[in-house]
């Protein structure tokens, strides 16, 4: 089992799509959760935000069935890869353009315990939804985040190794 950024013991953490054809394993605490507010995924998710759980490809494990990879438009016209059930069509994580095929964003709404991983920042807040209240002391920010002013030291420590995968970028 890995270390979550808090030093504690991480358990993996399993997931999936609604029909049940697709499981998945989160192998590693993930490096950052960040919670989005742009309109984006608010239209993407059909909700007032998506919940994302960034972490490296390696750390996640399919358990069963097969996905679809779908590109999809994105604000900043780079697009974005959606992970989804081929039957069911659940939305599981993405691969945005700014980090390439080096990171998932996971759903963490498809998980079996989503309660497990509550946001370390809310993002793109200018374009939150007003009757969505933000936890006091979880830190918020208007739209996108420098990395090294809000991740866990240990998370930043895994960073370097995925910046040469797959297109991925200085910035995500």
């Amino acid at each position: 089992m890995a270390a979550a950024a808090d030093g504690n013991v991480f358990v993996p953490l399993d997931g999936g799509c609604t029909c049940g054809a697709v499981r998945y394993r989160m192998t590693a605490a993930p490096l950052f959760v960040h919670c989005c507010h742009c309109r984006w995924c608010q239209r993407e998710t059909g909700s007032s935000f998506a919940l994302n759980a960034l972490i490296e490809p390696a750390q996640m494990q399919l358990l069963q069935g097969t996905v679809d990879v779908v590109l999809t438009p994105s604000a900043s016209g780079r697009g974005q890869k959606y992970v989804r059930c081929p039957h069911c069509r659940v939305a599981l994580w993405s691969h945005y353009a700014g980090a390439g095929d080096a990171v998932c964003f996971v759903r963490v709404g498809t998980l079996d315990t989503p309660d497990r991983l509550p946001p370390d920042l809310h993002i793109f807040t200018m374009s939150k939804q007003p009757w969505v209240v933000l936890p006091p002391g979880t830190p918020a920010v208007t739209e996108y985040y420098e990395r090294e002013a809000y991740w866990p030291a240990a998370s930043l420590a895994r960073w370097p190794a995925l910046r040469g995968k797959s297109g991925a970028a200085s910035e995500s």
